[in-house]
């Protein structure tokens, strides 16, 4: 009976694209309004499903690549003390079915893919350069790898998947800056009950904590803050990989390859992490889901005064098809947690500085939110707002001393990204084709971008508050080195609330700080009278 009722499979992800769009078609598209913004937005929403589904299609056939190239590498090793005692090492084996292909490159030092895996810090396959060094062992898979049969590899795949996620979010960075302008909106409530949308919501959840609980880790090899700006300690953190989990050697087995002949055991202790830091990741990736779902949900019910819209706003996080590819990536959620309770405490300015610090902290990116935060707190609060980003940026540099790997000067350059633009060893759409000097104009972009939301509007509220770090979060994919384009956390959730907020004009800082502060006093006073 425990077979039949708890035989939980993950659902396929195009499976769960097509379940997750038709339900929030449901429950959230205005059938009585067909032209609103709401029914806009919840089209993007959905349009960033297929490049995330070309994306996942293109790196699982590169690892396809790469194990077989291993596992051809593998035997080659272990036939060759045999061939050299009886003279007959050769490299033409297509007359011998029993052996493999010889790879490419000094088979004594392990060239090909088997010399890619020993030159990785991690000893696992990087998403792009492992599955190019694997490409010329595969025979009869052309110059690109695995195709689909219409001349398109692997590589070719993944970059248009690349392209059609950052053309959507190019919609969205222009919808979100012409967000202040529209003053007249009106309230646009989810088509099921707030008690219907938290039913749905705590299932959800559930099954998403499963999925990270279930996993299989691998090491972090789909981003690259080893190689580029980001915090050292982030790195020690696996990936938790919660699609479904694909049998890559018995795949191969079925269609011929050559990695049947080798235990899964053999790929896997090159890739497993410490248990430790597995238990970690689950720890941290539960806990960053559960704040974000927590915090928008208090949002909704104190900033924007509709608790049914922090809700179905919440649900609307859950179902996205991303949240469901992505929950297990600690490097995704925490900091848009972190962004989140940011929001949910601008009223105080010292609590919104520890968070945005923190944020800006882990993975570098959010630091160019401080120009849009200071001018919005200029008026009232910004020495709070200083203190609390400073105080959370000297605690995390004192940590760094806790990994010796590397000296602490070099961490705090990675930290705070003082370094040169890198125009090698890139990853995502800049290391598959596209050329990495044009990442230096977008990156000037970036920062005129930045330091415009500084000085326009000059007096911001809290909508613009969302709405524009919301932006300056998706402007960050375009020049981000190592998977810009797959980072949707970092504004998913600022995005939802803005789709979902009320008009919060009257939401300024010299009104909301003061009067924090004066509610805090009064409580504070209440409470001694009490005494």
């Amino acid at each position: 009976m425990s077979e039949i009722l708890l035989h939980y499979k993950r659902p396929d992800p195009t499976t769960w694209v097509y379940l997750s769009s038709f339900l929030s078609i449901g429950l959230f598209f205005v059938f009585h309004r067909f032209w609103s913004m709401r029914n806009l937005d919840l089209v993007l929403l959905i349009l960033l499903a297929p490049g995330l589904l070309i994306v996942h299609e293109g790196r699982r056939r590169q690892l396809i690549e790469w194990e077989e190239a291993t596992v051809r590498a593998a035997l080659l090793e272990q036939s060759q003390p045999v061939l050299a005692v009886t003279g007959q090492l050769s490299t033409d084996t297509s007359a011998e079915p029993g052996r493999l292909p010889a790879a490419s490159g000094d088979q004594t030092t392990g060239g090909g893919a088997a010399g890619a895996m020993a030159q990785s810090p991690t000893g696992a396959p990087p998403s792009e350069t492992a599955a190019a060094d694997a490409a010329p062992l595969a025979e009869d898979e052309g110059d690109d790898g695995l195709d689909d049969g219409l001349g398109v590899g692997s590589r070719d795949l993944e970059r248009y998947g690349f392209i059609w996620l950052l053309s959507v979010q190019v919609l969205i960075l222009t919808r979100l800056l012409l967000d202040p302008l529209m003053i007249r909106r009106p309230l646009l409530d989810p088509n099921l009950t707030a008690g219907g949308l938290t039913f749905l919501s705590v299932w959800l959840f559930i099954f998403m904590t499963a999925n990270v609980i279930t996993s299989t880790p691998r090491i972090q090899v789909e981003h690259g803050p080893q190689l580029g700006p980001g915090y050292a300690l982030m790195n020690m953190l696996p990936a938790l990989p919660t699609r479904p989990v694909y049998d890559l050697l018995a795949e191969n087995q079925a269609i011929g390859g050559a990695a049947a002949t080798l235990p899964a055991a053999a790929v896997e202790s090159a890739t497993s992490p410490r248990r430790l830091y597995v238990v970690l990741a689950q720890v941290l990736a539960v806990a960053a889901h559960l704040a974000i779902i927590v915090g928008i949900v208090i949002i909704g019910y104190r900033h924007f005064g509709n608790p049914r819209a922090g809700i179905g706003c919440a649900t609307l996080y859950l179902l996205m098809p991303y949240t469901a590819q992505m929950t297990g990536r600690v490097d995704h959620a925490l900091p848009a947690a972190l962004l989140i309770w940011a929001l949910l405490s601008y009223r105080r300015p010292l609590f919104a500085g520890l968070f945005l610090g923190a944020a800006a902290g882990l993975v570098y990116y959010p630091l160019f939110l401080l120009p849009l935060w200071i001018s919005f707190y200029w008026l009232s609060g910004v020495r709070r707002f200083i203190g609390g980003v400073a105080i959370s940026l000297l605690v995390m540099m004192s940590l760094l001393v806790v990994d010796g790997s590397e000296p602490l000067s070099r961490h705090l350059m990675r930290m705070y990204g003082l370094m040169m633009p890198v125009m090698q060893g890139l990853r995502g759409v800049w290391g598959l084709g596209w050329e990495p000097i044009y990442r230096l104009p977008i990156l000037v972009a970036f920062l005129l971008l930045s330091g415009f939301f500084a000085a326009w509007p000059a007096q911001k509220n809290f909508g613009t508050l969302i709405a524009y770090s919301a932006a300056l979060m998706v402007a960050a994919q375009f020049w981000h080195a190592y998977g810009g384009g797959l980072y949707l956390a970092w504004f998913l959730p600022l995005l939802l609330l803005t789709i979902f907020r009320p008009n919060l004009e009257d939401r300024v800082a010299s009104k909301v700080v003061d009067a924090g502060r004066s509610a805090s006093a009064r409580r504070a006073k209440l409470a001694q009278d009490l005494v």
